[in-house]
């Protein structure tokens, strides 16, 4: 009987890591810049908070566009505890991150949700 768990075990730690080895670095650091940007525009943590898709590898769905002009991102975000307390966002961010995923190509929306 545990033969067959550790067996399952294994193979759901494998695909799990195939996974997210499927996401590039380079998409991983952009949807880290992209957030991070966002915070220090919202006054930094203590003010806001990113939806949770930009706390998955590589922004999850908030990743709207990836092509040689670079990563695109569309976003909500609000005060700390928004969206687990089901609150609504209070702002919404679309950010250009570059093609490497270290430079902010273009903040091209930081507002009221669209």
């Amino acid at each position: 009987m545990l033969k067959p768990l550790l067996t399952a075990g294994l193979l759901l730690a494998a695909t799990a890591s195939s996974a997210l080895a499927q996401v590039p670095a380079s998409q991983v650091r952009a949807a880290n810049l992209a957030r991070m940007e966002a915070e220090r525009l919202n006054g930094g943590l203590s003010n806001y908070f990113t939806a949770s898709c930009m706390h998955r590898s590589g922004g999850g769905d908030c990743l709207v566009e990836d092509n040689a002009n670079g990563y695109l991102f569309n976003f909500l975000g609000g005060a700390p505890g928004w969206e687990v307390n089901q609150q609504a966002a209070t702002v919404q961010t679309k950010i250009l991150i570059g093609p490497e995923g270290n430079r902010v190509k273009q903040v091209i929306y930081n507002g009221a949700p669209q």
